[in-house]
């Protein structure tokens, strides 16, 4: 820890993120929310006049070791296994070599403290830290996995004893909303050892003004993020027979040219083609990070309605640009959506539900414009990336404070 002339507080800090580099396109099956929240604060820690290296591991032999981003802060290609695409749930294996990496860097340039992203790169960071203090984010945790898709879960079999493991080895845990802290009491973790802060929104970018992607006369659905299964896309197709005059907008999954080849994109026609929505179901597949904002203004309403979802970043971009939001009751969805207020919220895995509040929604104007104004003002005044910086800041120092040797009078 160093400090400038005036006195502020300057930390060397390392952010670990094993799969999600802040550098990756979004919309990939691997790459969504985690990378956008790496990048983000990475890229404010840094404004804020701190030392920021973002550690992820090399999946493409033409990375260069280190690229240092405009917004300041280093990231570093960590060799771990072949430098090459791999599904996030075979990576374990390669995480001792991710570990010994890390050691080797640390060894020569210790930071203040270590920040790991995902439950793997918490693994690598413990056993390369030694005595550096190393807070976890999970942003995604094995047992709710586990219970929500049960035999379809692709994650190690280990991996639930495993977080365990970490709640018990790491100096503290953030956690992203209240329904992950109960999730975490039940992995053991104590109360004192863990802090709530959300995930945030670029409400620079996000904004109720500007762009807006192409539109036809009907009205436009929108889901935004992943192609995966847990991700509820299919009960939004089959909620669009409700709501006749609406077609449903997905952005996200593999490029446009690549669309027909990928299984889910052929499994949610095929769901389109039975419930007789195929020609209202369109697929504008991964778009560049900037025209995101546009793609949201098109929309009449903005849809997140996975099975379970640790938090969810889409409706914190679509009440930043004062598009109302229908989200599932679920994770940290309850909390970033005020039902009634900014949006609707509905039991998962019922598009019969979901199609009766939509057509309630699409049907009212008033409530929609409210709902989006509603949403703006909540958006920046919970969850812009400048407070989640600053309260995410405020929990390292907390953290390095409580480590520091207590004097004792003489």
């Amino acid at each position: 820890m160093r400090t400038d002339q005036l006195g502020a507080y300057r930390l060397r800090i390392d952010l670990v993120s094993e799969h999600a580099s802040p550098l990756a396109a979004i919309g990939g099956v691997d790459a969504g929310g985690q990378n956008v929240h790496v990048a983000a604060l990475a890229a404010g820690l840094a404004q804020r006049g701190h030392e920021v290296t973002v550690h992820t591991r090399r999946d493409d032999e033409s990375l260069p070791e280190r690229v240092v981003t405009q917004d300041g802060y280093n990231v570093v290609h960590v060799p771990a296994g072949p430098a090459r695409e791999l599904p996030k749930d075979d990576l374990l294996r390669h995480m001792p070599e991710f570990a010994t990496n890390l050691r080797r860097s640390w060894a020569a340039h210790a930071p203040d403290l270590v920040h790991a992203h995902f439950w793997m790169s918490g693994l690598a960071s413990v056993a390369a830290a030694g005595e550096i203090p190393v807070l976890q984010t999970f942003h995604a945790l094995g047992s709710v996995k586990r219970r929500h898709q049960g035999d379809a879960d692709t994650s190690p079999p280990n991996r639930i004893e495993l977080e365990r493991s970490l709640c018990r080895s790491v100096a503290h845990v953030v956690a992203t909303c209240t329904d992950e802290v109960f999730e975490l009491r039940r992995l053991g973790l104590t109360t004192d050892r863990v802090s709530i802060v959300p995930c945030g929104v670029d409400t620079a970018v996000f904004t109720p003004d500007g762009p807006v992607a192409p539109r036809n006369g009907r009205k436009r659905l929108l889901v935004l993020g992943r192609l995966v299964e847990r991700k509820g896309q299919d009960d939004a197709v089959r909620a669009l027979r409700a709501v006749p005059d609406a077609e449903l907008v997905v952005v996200g999954g593999p490029h446009a040219d690549r669309l027909d080849a990928d299984p889910e994109v052929r499994r949610l026609r095929a769901i389109a083609a039975e419930a007789g929505v195929a020609d209202r179901l369109v697929f504008a597949g991964s778009v560049a990070r900037a025209d995101v904002p546009a793609w949201v203004r098109s929309a009449d309403v903005v849809l997140a309605v996975p099975w379970y979802e640790p938090f969810g970043i889409t409706p914190l971009e679509a009440m930043a640009c004062g598009r109302p939001v229908v989200a599932t009751a679920v994770g940290g969805l309850q909390d970033s959506v005020a039902d009634g207020v900014t949006g609707d919220l509905v039991p998962p895995r019922d598009p019969e539900r979901l199609g009766q509040v939509l057509a309630a929604l699409l049907a009212d104007d008033a409530r929609r414009a409210a709902y989006g104004a509603a949403g703006v003002q909540r958006a920046r005044d919970r969850y812009r990336w400048s407070r989640v910086v600053a309260d995410t800041d405020t929990v390292y120092r907390q953290v390095l404070a409580s480590r520091r040797p207590v004097e004792v009078a003489r």
